[in-house]
């Protein structure tokens, strides 16, 4: 959607602030999902049990530590192309495409399992956005 205020007399300032608003709302999505990785990631590094409690634990601290990092990447990146980028849990809550986990028990292997097809399915999203933006800029 273009917003009201483009000049329609100026396709070519109409056509940038769009392509704009379509990669800032493109990394908001991403930065909803990462957001809610990095909490479903906490969520199983809190009630994490069994007997490789501190193997996962740990890694699961670190994991959640380097999902956050990135975080600040892309939302600057938002504001660097000249978007606003997320303001609250609701707005996150609207845009997120990753299901969160409310289970009260999640079994160690069911938590690792469902991380891992949480993360591939992010990066191949990202992947996805990377590789579209990259071919318009060619053309």
């Amino acid at each position: 959607m273009i917003p009201a205020r483009i000049p329609t007399s100026d396709s070519a300032s109409a056509l940038a602030l769009l392509n704009t608003t379509t990669a800032a709302d493109a990394l908001n999505t991403i930065l909803a999902d990462l957001l809610a990785l990095y909490f479903k990631t906490k969520n199983f590094h809190w009630h994490m049990a069994g007997p490789h409690f501190r193997d996962y634990h740990l890694l699961l601290d670190e994991h959640a530590d380097q999902i956050f990092a990135m975080t600040d990447e892309v939302a600057e990146r938002v504001r660097k192309i000249g978007g606003t980028t997320l303001r609250s849990i609701g707005h996150v809550c609207s845009l997120q495409r990753l299901q969160d986990k409310n289970a009260e028990f999640v079994t160690p292997a069911d938590m690792l399992s469902e991380l891992h097809e949480d993360q591939s399915e992010s990066q191949r999203r990202s992947w996805f956005l990377f590789e579209s933006t990259r071919q318009r800029s060619q053309e």
